[in-house]
Formats: C-alpha cells, structure tokens, sequence
C-alpha cells in the first residue's frame, strides 16, 4: 500500500513538473513568434532548466534569428542594388541632353544678360545636381568585392583616432585583436562613423569590444559618440540609402558603410541603447581574424 501511494505521488509531481515545462516550453515559442512577428532577430532565449534535447533546439532557434537578419539585410542591399541600376540608366539618360544643352544656351551672347539666363542657370544647375545624385547612386552599385585578410583591428583604430584629433578618443580593444576584413572597407566605415559624429557635433567618441558568449567567430564593437542624439522617427530609416536629415548630405554613407560590412560577412546596426555618456551608438560586427585570446 505504501508503495503503492509512493508511485502515486511520484506520478503526480511528474504529471505537474511536465505540464509546467510545457507551459515555458509554449511561452518560449510565443516569444519568439512575436519577435519575430516585429522583425526583432536579435533575440535571444536563456537555455537554463532544459533538457539537452531542448537546449539543442533552443541554441539552433537562437542562431537562427541571426541568419534571418543577415538574409533580410542581404536581401534589402540587393533590392536596392537593382533599383539604383535602374534609376542610374534612366536619370543620366534625362539629364545628359538637359545639361549639355544648357550649358550651350548660357554661352550664347543673345542669353548672357537677358531674362533668359537665370532661367536657363537653373535647369543648368538643376541637371548638374541629377548627375551629382547619379553619381551617388553608382558608388552604391559599383562597389567593388572585398579583399579579405588578417587585419590588426587596433591598429587601425589607432589611425582612424589620428586623423581625427579634434575628438577625445576611449578605445578599449586588446592590442592583439585580429579580424578578417578588407582594410580599406573597413577602415572607410570606421572613418564614415567618425565624420558623422563630428557633423554631429561630437567630442568624445567611445569603442569597446562587447562580449557575445553564445558567437565566438564574430567580434562586436561598440562605438557610441556624445554628438547630437538620434530622433526617433529617424531610427528606422538610417540605414535606407539616400536618406540623411543635413542639407548638403548625400544620405548614403551609413547605407554604404553598412552594405560594405555585410560583404565582408559583418554588420553595421544601430545600438538600441547608447552607453553611459554617449548620445548615439553603432553595433559593429567583424569577423574574427586569427582565433584572440579571450581573458
């Protein structure tokens, strides 16, 4: 009888143990529907108290968020690699004969000093700035594969800090950190996230590593700066090629340096939170170079 009862309650507490793993185990594909419902691939779920069938699975969907973002980020640089061809051919078709007809038109002496003139300047002018914009649109659809090597990361921080010395620079990366990217890329997006801190009015910028357990063939920088914050409703449309808030920008520098880091099998994100003392933050992801030793 004793054992009988024994039996029983171990059934009960096995009964109630399994219906509440079920319960988490149904609350962790609800959360990863709704992130990724709201295109939030940078989720990640905690793997304590699962089985190790469980936590295999779970580790598997934890990566995968990673592989949807890198897809959905490839596939938007590519969408937009076809419409710039696209609007490459058919913007220089319309301004190559507005701009050289123009351009007579202002040489002729019966147009210099008539009401003509300002007129005819402005559609001068008008072309010249469509071929300016065409301009932009092929460094967007020309640029060239990268050449990937063994790059010495703090090295070229160290050059980057240099050519801007009117900022107060706090790196904290190891000297002995080596990545896999093409050196001029990546120094071009290290140079275009320093330019748009200083026309952000910045002073200080800030990198250091951020330590991601769960990826080990990837390293992840954080660089933040003090200059004007982000607005809000700028947020999702940084990265949107041609779009930029300053009159006399061409919008495509974060657009490029972004599509410049998905190349070379990295990323360029915007940090959801700047650190302490920091106004705006970029997340930027680099392969790793030879294997760093990690205190």
């Amino acid at each position: 009888m004793i054992w009988i009862l024994f039996f029983i309650v171990i059934g009960i507490i096995f009964v109630l143990w399994e219906v509440r793993r079920q319960r988490s185990l149904k609350l962790r594909a609800h959360l990863m529907q709704e992130a990724i419902r709201n295109h939030d691939f940078t989720f990640r779920l905690p793997l304590d108290g699962l089985l190790p069938g469980e936590r295999a699975m779970q580790q598997t969907l934890n990566k995968l968020g990673e592989t949807i973002r890198q897809q959905v980020n490839q596939n938007e640089v590519e969408s937009w690699e076809r419409l710039t061809r696209v609007l490459t051919h058919e913007i220089m078709n319309a301004t190559a004969p507005i701009t050289s007809i123009s351009q007579s038109m202002l040489g002729r002496d019966d147009v210099k000093g008539s009401p003509l003139e300002p007129g005819i300047q402005a559609i001068f002018d008008t072309s010249r700035h469509l071929s300016n914009f065409v301009v932009n649109y092929r460094k967007m659809s020309e640029l060239e594969k990268p050449v990937l090597a063994d790059v010495s990361l703090r090295s070229m921080l160290d050059d980057v800090c240099k050519a801007y010395p009117g900022l107060t620079w706090e790196v904290n990366v190891p000297t002995e950190m080596i990545v896999h990217a093409d050196v001029g890329m990546l120094r071009q997006v290290l140079m275009n996230l320093a330019k748009n801190a200083v026309e952000a009015e910045a002073k200080r910028m800030v990198i250091q590593q951020i330590e991601k357990p769960s990826n080990n063939l990837q390293l992840m920088l954080y660089i933040g700066n003090d200059g004007m914050p982000i607005p809000a409703e700028n947020r999702q449309s940084l990265f949107i090629p041609f779009f930029t808030t300053k009159r006399s920008g061409s919008g495509i520098g974060l657009s490029l340096s972004r599509r410049m880091m998905i190349q070379q099998g990295g990323m360029l994100d915007l940090a959801e939170k700047p650190l302490s003392r920091c106004h705006a933050g970029f997340i930027l992801t680099i392969p790793y170079g030879q294997r760093p030793t990690l205190a």
